[in-house]
């Protein structure tokens, strides 16, 4: 069974009915660059949702089709009826979420609460499949672990407002350079912190990967950092060229 192709007819046919997501796509495959086994590929889904090989693959082939076969089956789960948000799909999550916060059901009225802000995002997504709720989910959950909701929360903006506001947006190379100077800050503050960040990262992509689950946020935490310190060493390359120009300067000027 050629499951690469099936992934991709699977997709095809979607985007022909016109049931794709707002951020349209194409199935795309990366490989991570070895010497050796094992490989490591991941396959990303149209909408940005990101699956990989959880077996250890001895060829780079064999890991493209273990990750389009992890990737196939989450897709058609997806299809299921019960993966897409209906009232009674609301009320069970919310009540999922109470459970696991110990949490007050009440809350859920309540938007300036958590479990209320995930209410109201749940209801504002009705008919959506999960992948394509996940999209934006990712988006919240990257701008928690950057940071950036305290300090909107510490400006008086109301979580409505904030989700009503990053609902608009998609996650791409923009807001991946935002969230890149910020941890920049964060570095000039932290010396360091961009490292360790980036080494739980890594760690937590893998654990994921070989557990077979979505990887969007771990990898998307991973580009980000990566991106923060590629500018910095130019930066600092930058930096050093100007200074032996100055220098070059200098002494042919003496």
């Amino acid at each position: 069974v050629n499951v690469v192709a099936i992934l991709q007819e699977f997709w095809e046919s979607k985007q022909k009915q016109r049931a794709v997501f707002p951020s349209e796509g194409t199935v795309r495959y990366e490989s991570l660059s070895s010497l050796g086994p094992p490989f490591v590929s991941y396959v990303t889904l149209p909408g940005g949702s990101c699956f990989g090989n959880f077996q250890n693959c001895f060829s780079r082939a064999e890991a493209r089709r273990d990750a389009a076969k992890v990737a196939l089956i989450n897709s058609l789960f997806n299809e299921l009826p019960c993966r897409r948000i209906t009232k009674d799909f609301i009320v069970e999550s919310v009540r999922e979420a109470v459970s696991s916060t110990s949490g007050n059901f009440k809350d859920a009225d309540d938007p300036s609460t958590s479990i209320g802000a995930y209410h109201y995002m749940l209801e504002s997504n009705i008919g959506k499949t999960m992948l394509e709720f996940q999209e934006l989910m990712i988006i919240f959950q990257l701008l928690h672990w950057n940071g950036s909701l305290k300090a909107l929360r510490e400006t008086k903006c109301s979580r409505q407002e904030v989700i009503s506001y990053y609902s608009q947006y998609s996650l791409d190379e923009r807001m991946r350079s935002h969230m890149a100077l910020d941890w920049i800050t964060k570095e000039q503050e932290s010396p360091g912190i961009i490292s360790q960040e980036l080494q739980v990262a890594l760690r937590e992509l893998e654990e994921a990967r070989k557990a077979g689950q979505e990887l969007r946020f771990y990898k998307e935490k991973k580009e980000i950092l990566s991106l923060a310190l590629s500018q910095i060493y130019s930066d600092q390359a930058a930096s050093s060229s100007q200074d032996d120009q100055m220098s070059l300067a200098l002494h042919g000027y003496h």
